[in-house]
């Protein structure tokens, strides 16, 4: 078995797969980075929930995937922006606005991982890891 080179993208393609699946949840090897993107996808209403559970002497994250009433996935697309190959770096101003402000952007800056909304209120630029609508 090889070593994951982009453990955020894996995190997003579970995701995506899992919703395209139907399933209630996913679940990932887990780490600090993706435990608070997990937390920004719950705060932002995007997933039900989520957990770190310790199994076999590893911590896994546990993805509790959101649909609406009728059954669709809440999130329509889950984007990949900064990648090990090609990292994407923007300053305050110049953060991206997903969907005209109705989609998330996830940036890791000094200050921690948070929204692109709430970066660009704080002042900060950092890496654009992922886009969510």
């Amino acid at each position: 078995m090889s070593a994951i080179t982009d453990p955020i993208a894996d995190m997003l393609t579970r995701i995506r797969n899992g919703l395209g699946a139907h399933h209630q949840r996913v679940d990932m090897p887990s780490s600090k980075l993706k435990v608070e993107i997990a937390r920004i996808l719950k705060e932002e209403g995007y997933i039900a929930n989520f957990k770190v559970a310790d199994e076999a002497k590893k911590k896994v994250l546990r993805v509790f995937l959101r649909y609406t009433p009728e059954g669709a996935s809440v999130i329509s697309e889950l984007e990949r922006i900064s990648r090990p190959g090609r990292r994407v770096y923007v300053g305050a101003h110049k953060i991206p606005r997903v969907m005209g402000g109705m989609g998330v952007s996830i940036l890791t800056t000094p200050q921690g991982v948070m929204t692109g909304k709430a970066a660009r209120k704080a002042g900060l630029g950092g890496e654009v890891l992922c886009q969510i609508s």
